[in-house]
């Protein structure tokens, strides 16, 4: 007699420790899955190293948790990695890769009426105009705009600060005049930086009337529970799944902002070098 098969093990890969967030939605619609979170944080930034140095750190990270951690499935859970390095990744390892930015422009797509929608990110994502490639290819006009003060915000823990609404607001105000000008309806806002979904209740309360805003992280959770449909979606004891946190440098950091991200305690971070 055979007991039931062990429950996958789920490798998330960033550049920092922002796609905790991306981890934090996986747990809460896969509690039952294992986790390896990776954060290479001795390389950060991603955005200003080019797009062949970001692949082979993105590889490096991703054969880390294949190869060490015995990860069967992998989330890119960087908006940079994911436009820049994501055929690279997947020719580099022999399991499943889902990056963060087809699934959030699926949820846009699904979520417009109008086929209008923008997106706020990072420069570096923004100047890849990923989004826009993905909207296309779904039939969608998208707009970007790169919103640099937003990540050190939030990094400061200001998620809730009359300053910050400030900057969201004025942010949002020339993305919808630059809409305007293009005689577009834009009726989604996809968060397309892992940092963005702390500031989700500033931003909800932001936008126009009509305009549903889109959490990456939550549409990345969904595409990856449906590669593992025989897993159970909700559990009275998420806490207690398996989860270990891995970086680059700056462990202490980690395990301070990580918390704020996961929404509970990173634990113990092991200390992972990888290489220049």
């Amino acid at each position: 007699m055979t007991g039931a098969p062990a429950s996958p093990t789920i490798g998330v890969f960033d550049s920092g420790f922002g796609g905790l967030t991306v981890l934090r939605a996986l747990i809460d619609r896969l509690p039952h899955a294992r986790y390896a979170f990776l954060g290479d944080t001795a390389r950060l930034p991603y955005g200003s190293k080019s797009r062949r140095t970001i692949a082979r750190y993105a590889i490096e990270s991703a054969q880390f948790l294949v190869r060490e951690q015995g990860a069967e499935f992998l989330v890119i859970a960087c908006n940079t990695a994911s436009a820049l390095a994501l055929d690279a990744i997947r020719d580099a390892v022999p399991v499943p890769v889902l990056g963060v930015i087809e699934p959030g422009a699926d949820a846009a797509r699904a979520a417009s009426r109008t086929g209008d929608a923008l997106v706020i990110a990072t420069d570096a994502t923004v100047q890849s105009h990923a989004y826009t490639a993905a909207g296309t290819a779904r039939g969608l006009r998208v707009l970007e705009k790169a919103c640099p003060l937003l990540v050190p915000l939030v990094e400061e823990g200001w998620t809730n600060h009359p300053v910050t609404s400030e900057v969201i607001r004025i942010y949002l105000d020339e993305l919808n005049a630059a809409a305007a000008a293009q005689q577009m309806q834009p009726d989604a806002l996809v968060l397309g930086c892992t940092h963005y979904p702390l500031l989700r209740p500033l931003i909800q309360s932001t936008v126009a009337v009509g305009v549903q805003v889109i959490d990456s992280a939550a549409a990345v959770a969904e595409a990856a529970a449906r590669s593992f449909p025989t897993l159970p979606a909700a559990s009275p004891h998420a806490r207690d799944t398996e989860i270990r946190c891995f970086a680059t440098d700056s462990v202490e950091k980690f395990q301070q902002l990580g918390s704020r991200f996961l929404g509970r305690p990173v634990g113990e971070v092991g200390l992972v070098d990888l290489g220049g």
